[in-house]
């Protein structure tokens, strides 16, 4: 498939394993049904301006160099090293003639449901970049590998192979950044993960669809809004608003490319409190409107074979 160059503004371009929508510098990945993982394989020189995604990027090259341009810093990336650009980070990708390299992209959204998601957050949040030659990143690269193998492979059940294997990633990963803390810190987050987080992520879970605030968890985990509100953002990387926020988009989100419920309904059981706040909240966070995101992510993409489109703006 021929990737050089790079897609204008609201171009739309069908690759044999999916599509590619580009609106601005904001990236739709699209998956195939049942999924939310893509895995596109590369063997010629490709350039991508700026651009940003809700996926995690993870770049697997094989052979030449895949230079990216982050906000803060340009990785030129061998074979044998990894690079994973969080999600929603702007970042720029070069590749070199004679390349080979996978590029994985999935949704975090399934590995934020688990218990220890607090650890998972604070790897999800900054670049992780693996060329030192240690045995973390031997095992993080085979890790991929298995990732990539059982991708292509499509036997039953890929979709959860795939990650199984990228959970085994971030559990490495946060292990190692556990280990790297100074001597009692490793103690004291563990405190903190288990009396304060535990709690409170189990109470949001329960409770996101009501009208829930900071008082409320705090209260619930047994400290003042002040101490958990700091623990809280030291652990989960991000405010109990911004938390609580993705939380509802992520169970929106979902709701729109799974079920054919109207988008007022949506809203509810997301838990905003009425349709123009559910309205101007999802833009911001997906800049498009629920509409065009079932669109684009729903199930009637995959109805017409070949025929896709991108919606025009349209009012809830």
């Amino acid at each position: 498939m021929d990737m050089r160059q790079p897609l204008d503004e609201n171009e739309k371009k069908r690759f044999p394993d999916g599509f590619r929508i580009l609106q601005g510098k904001q990236e739709y990945v699209t998956y195939a049904e049942h999924s939310s993982i893509r895995i596109w394989p590369s063997d010629t020189a490709s350039h991508y301006d700026y651009h940003q995604h809700s996926a995690v990027e993870i770049i697997l090259p094989h052979r030449g160099i895949s230079v990216y341009r982050l906000p803060e810093r340009v990785y030129c990336v061998e074979p044998g090293q990894v690079l994973i650009v969080p999600s929603d980070m702007p970042h720029e990708l070069t590749e070199s003639k004679e390349t080979l390299r996978y590029l994985i992209l999935f949704e975090p959204s399934p590995l934020m449901s688990l218990r220890d998601q607090p650890s998972i957050q604070q790897v999800l949040q900054d670049p992780i970049y693996l060329d030192d030659g240690s045995e973390l990143q031997s095992r993080i690269s085979g890790l991929l590998n298995q990732t990539v193998s059982a991708y292509f492979a499509k036997e039953p059940m890929w979709n959860a192979r795939c990650y199984s294997y990228l959970l085994q990633v971030y559990a490495e990963l946060g292990r190692s950044m556990r280990e790297s803390l100074p001597d009692g810190e490793e103690e004291y987050a563990s405190h903190i993960d288990s009396e304060i987080m535990n709690g409170a992520l189990t109470y949001i879970n329960q409770h996101y669809m009501e009208e829930i605030s900071l008082e409320d968890v705090s209260s619930f985990a047994g400290f003042s809004k002040f101490y958990f509100s700091r623990v809280f953002k030291q652990f989960s990387g991000s405010s109990f608003t911004e938390y609580l926020t993705r939380k509802r988009m992520n169970v929106s989100t979902d709701l729109l490319v799974r079920t054919n419920l109207p988008i007022r309904e949506i809203a509810e059981r997301s838990g905003f409190g009425s349709l123009a706040t559910f309205n101007r909240v999802f833009r911001k966070q997906n800049q498009c409107t629920p509409s065009q995101y079932r669109a684009i992510y729903g199930r009637s993409m995959y109805a017409g074979g070949d025929r896709w489109m991108v919606p025009e703006e349209a009012e809830e």
